[in-house]
């Protein structure tokens, strides 16, 4: 992605004027409705913001989960590949799909964050099936070099079917894993799909 490409970004300053937020939230009305109707979500050079704390990244974090026959429940999940994005999570396993809310998806008008959001999920993987959205939590977690210049909004797409196939090269090695598989190999997932798994399952 171009350093000067411009992403929506939030100041750390209305975070802190709302509340303490580490690690994983639940609590997601109290934070997102006042960022999203504050007036203060800018854009700014993605290459600047990578390293400008004094300034939040907004990033879906979309988990896509199927509950098989058994009622066990299976999360999809995938290997980042060295043409992701961010190129700190390279070769990370992890259970969320997301990226930046870039300028472009103001073009039209509309919610702009959930514009973004769908971009996003429709450039990463293609959904062959129905699914029910639910967002469900804010993720900060300012104690990696990454953490502290990204919020994380976390969502849970509830799939009909287990019926998801990257778009990208880089979604390498897509399954759908039990939690208890999940938990086996959580040193080897991103800090982000850490907090997650172990918040929500």
């Amino acid at each position: 992605m171009p350093s000067d490409e411009q992403i929506l970004v939030v100041p750390e300053s209305l975070l802190l004027s709302i509340g303490e937020l580490s690690g994983f939230c639940r609590d997601i009305d109290r934070f997102l409705g006042p960022i999203l109707a504050s007036g203060q979500l800018v854009f700014r050079p993605r290459g600047e913001m990578e390293s400008d704390p004094s300034f939040k990244q907004l990033i879906p974090y979309v988990i896509l989960q199927h509950v098989d026959e058994r009622g066990e429940v299976r999360l999809f999940t995938y290997t980042r590949g060295a043409g992701q994005g961010e190129r700190r999570l390279h070769a990370k396993r992890s259970i969320g799909i997301g990226g930046h809310i870039s300028q472009e998806d103001a073009a039209g008008g509309g919610d702009l964050y959930l514009t973004g959001m769908r971009r996003e999920l429709n450039e990463e993987v293609r959904i062959e099936t129905d699914f029910a959205e639910h967002r469900i939590g804010l993720i900060y977690d300012p104690t990696t070099e990454v953490g502290r210049v990204h919020l994380g909004i976390v969502h849970r797409l509830e799939l009909s079917r287990p019926d998801v196939r990257p778009n990208e090269e880089d979604i390498a090695e897509p399954a759908f894993l039990s939690i208890a598989e999940l938990k086996a190999e959580r040193d080897s997932l991103e800090i982000w799909s850490q907090l997650c798994l172990d918040s929500l399952y």
